[in-house]
């Protein structure tokens, strides 16, 4: 999704496996809420300040309003913008519209932007989200290799009238008015007031959103958001959201099947038993995600295409989406899932459909398979019993000694990887935070893209150039033919197994009416109780 921290990607793996927050709330007196209030089962918050959240996007995209958004059909939309318009997609003129104030009362003026940008990119700071704001010119400044930078403002953000500011990035993008919607959450504002004390802040943001905190966020407590006034947007459905934390998610699952919760993200290990358990009250929706086996492709046993297309093929996905996603999840075939504009669904081909027979006579042709192949993944996080159903299949269909290993948890995996010490084809997930197949080739197959790790640092001239054209492409017809020919390049060289297309799924109780969702997520705002 952009340039992505350490922090950030544990995050992404997080969020997608719903692993638990730090403790339960221990407050159950609201119970499901009443008089328009909801309870929202979340795990516990890392920071709520945009720049630096990686774990909270439900509760800090209550409070502030992006400056463009996604629909639910992928249509963007401006928000808290007038209009993002460029003549050569290398500055944008960035239009606010009128009337908008912070909760406090204070006025959103272009300086509420490019001083709150300024201040996530500069790298003393060490902001979580700070990645974001890369391509703008000035961001290295601000970012130096070593030492200190010798400056606080990135030069590519110029204030141009009382409504007006340009942003200049560092090469034509095509995508930048998608990259400012609602999940990047470094391109919020923040108001003057934040400045005063950062860590006050943290705890009790004061956004342009739809809703207003009540009091500041204590750790390990729930908190609850009441519909703002002021704000300008589309007015918040319902009144109160009460945010809950949980250290296990299994714990949430069970009080919103008593009601005493009303909306979670769907646990893992309970996606064979939602069905039965909820019915109707199981929602899944198409999202911005992909899992996939990657692969240290500096080991010389894998380095062979065929030898990865081989385990490709020998992977039953319908099967294993049946035994371990309870039906919920889309065997992948491409490589961005078709909830992105332009996506071409079968592109993969037969590399990605279950042929044992084939799989076994392509492995043998490239040389068979010398030693054990060993999947790796990160320990706590639910995934065993999917590693062990990947390890049974390619051990039964390539008649090769499999073993899953887990490591003991996200840090050591991710030191794995980054170390070039992971053993054999490894866990991937990645999670876009805005709708464009940019974000997810970019991210895994260049190296500059924020996970280049995750795919074993594979690069190709050819996938580089061909993005180039897409973020300077006129259109969004055009750039998605340049996607196109980048997944063709991708797939011809197969540096990873695409498994599964996400969805993201939720649980609800009775009292939830209404849960309209955008890129696989609901929009709080608009969550209705009967």
């Amino acid at each position: 999704m952009r340039r992505r921290t350490i922090a950030a990607l544990a995050a992404a793996a997080t969020v997608a496996l719903v692993a638990t927050g730090c403790s339960a709330s221990g407050t159950a007196d609201s119970g499901s809420g009443s008089g328009g209030s909801l309870v929202y089962a979340t795990g516990e918050p890392d920071h709520l300040t945009p720049g630096r959240q990686t774990v909270a996007f439900d509760q800090v995209m209550s409070l502030f309003a992006p400056l463009t958004q996604t629909d639910a059909k992928g249509e963007l939309h401006d928000v808290a913008a007038k209009s993002v318009e460029s003549d050569d997609a290398t500055t944008w003129t960035i239009t606010l519209r009128d009337g908008w104030k912070f909760q406090n009362g204070e006025t959103v003026t272009p300086e509420s932007y490019v001083k709150a940008w300024n201040h996530v990119a500069y790298g003393p700071n060490a902001w979580e989200n700070s990645g974001q704001l890369a391509s703008i010119v000035g961001y290295t400044d601000l970012n130096p290799a070593s030492g200190t930078p010798k400056t606080k403002e990135m030069s590519g953000l110029k204030i141009t009238g009382d409504d007006t500011f340009t942003v200049t990035l560092t090469h034509a993008d095509s995508q930048f008015p998608l990259q400012l919607s609602q999940a990047q959450t470094a391109f919020y504002p923040m108001p003057d007031a934040a400045y005063d004390d950062m860590k006050a802040y943290d705890k009790k943001p004061i956004g342009n959103g739809p809703y207003e905190m009540t009091k500041a966020w204590k750790a390990d407590q729930e908190f609850t958001v009441s519909a703002w006034k002021g704000y300008e947007g589309t007015k918040p459905t319902t009144p109160n959201v009460t945010f809950r934390s949980y250290s296990d998610m299994n714990t949430a699952y069970t009080d919103v099947l008593a009601g005493n919760a009303d909306v979670l993200f769907l646990p893992t290990d309970k996606m064979t038993s939602a069905k039965a358990d909820f019915g109707d009250k199981l929602h899944s929706f198409d999202a911005p995600g992909i899992d996939y086996l990657g692969f240290p492709l500096w080991d010389e046993r894998y380095s062979n295409p065929d030898v990865r297309r081989a385990i490709s093929m020998s992977i039953n996905r319908e099967q294993v989406n049946k035994a371990i996603y309870g039906g919920l999840y889309d065997p992948a075939t491409a490589l961005t899932p078709p909830s992105m504009s332009g996506t071409e669904e079968g592109i993969c081909g037969d590399a990605c459909e279950f042929d044992p027979a084939a799989a076994k006579k392509l492995l043998a042709s490239a040389g068979g398979f010398d030693g054990t192949i060993t999947l790796v993944y990160p320990g706590g996080n639910g995934l065993d019993s999917l590693y062990q159903a990947y390890a049974n299949q390619i051990r039964q269909n390539l008649g090769v000694d499999t073993e899953a290993k887990a490591t003991t948890d996200w840090a050591s995996y991710y030191s794995e990887l980054t170390d070039k010490k992971i053993e054999g084809p490894h866990f991937g997930h990645w999670g876009a935070l805005y709708i464009s197949q940019q974000n997810t080739l970019r991210a895994l197959f260049t190296t500059a893209g924020g996970c280049s790790p995750c795919t074993g640092y594979y690069q190709s001239d050819e996938v580089d150039s061909l993005l180039a054209k897409a973020d300077s492409a006129g259109s969004q017809a055009e750039a998605n033919e340049y996607y196109t020919q980048t997944q063709q390049a991708v797939l011809q060289d197969f540096p990873i197994v695409p498994t599964f297309f996400d969805k993201y799924s939720y649980v609800t109780s009775d009292k939830i009416a209404k849960l309209p969702a955008v890129a696989g997520s609901p929009v709080i705002a608009q969550i209705a109780v009967k």
